[in-house]
């Protein structure tokens, strides 16, 4: 059984992944709190389905691509058994996780997309290291959401640190919507000469911040 928050079909918002139709299962329940969390509806709640039930629901969509999200969704164990019947059922799975539980266990064909929580959010401390000595070059994309120039600084030197855009198919920064100072984050992003990306969420574009379900 799982804890499901909400199953649906929409538009992939971030990672390389963005602008392809994307079937969502996002699951309930986080053991971070950022401050700048934007799904805490996802931290109570939801409702308990069996694998069958939720794979049910996703093939229903016909869409080829499915993200597993949460809150966290590696904190319900029973998600790496999810992960492992969805990538057995032929979809292309993205886990978007938050950094902090191990991903051992995750299925070797699912695509990991890889939170790394800067001092803003309020869980650098947590962020469970090992995770990104098993990113792979060919398929795994990490991500560090930033507020301000100290968490670029810290963003900039932990990919340097841990040779990311080498070890990683692709790494993103993302900005706090509302918050960041965009083009003095694309500026930071420019002239570092690093190999990296910087993202929107096309979903708050399209929809806004608040919508869910879309």
């Amino acid at each position: 059984m799982l804890r499901v928050t909400e199953i649906f079909h929409s538009i992939q918002g971030e990672s390389t992944h963005a602008g392809r139709p994307c079937a969502f299962v996002r699951l309930t329940g986080c053991p971070m709190r950022c401050v700048w969390c934007d799904s805490e509806y996802t931290f109570t709640g939801g409702e308990r389905m069996t694998i069958e039930d939720v794979l049910r629901q996703v093939r229903a969509f016909d869409c080829q691509l499915v993200e597993v999200t949460g809150g966290e969704p590696l904190a319900q164990r029973e998600c790496l058994t999810l992960i492992e019947r969805l990538c057995a059922e032929g979809f292309e799975v993205l886990i978007e996780t938050g950094g902090y539980v191990s991903t051992v266990g995750v299925d070797e064909r699912a695509c990991i997309i890889l939170d790394v929580k800067c001092p803003a959010s309020g869980e650098s401390e947590r962020n469970h290291w090992p995770n990104l000595e098993r990113l792979r070059a060919d398929k795994d994309e990490i991500k560090f959401v930033v507020v301000d120039r100290a968490d670029w600084d810290f963003a900039r030197d932990v990919i340097r640190r841990y040779d990311l855009t080498r070890r990683a198919r692709a790494v993103l920064v993302s900005p706090v919507w509302g918050q960041t100072d965009l083009p003095a984050l694309a500026d930071w992003l420019v002239s570092s000469g690093l190999d990296i990306r910087m993202q929107a969420q096309l979903h708050k574009l399209i929809w806004g911040a608040n919508a869910r379900g879309v």
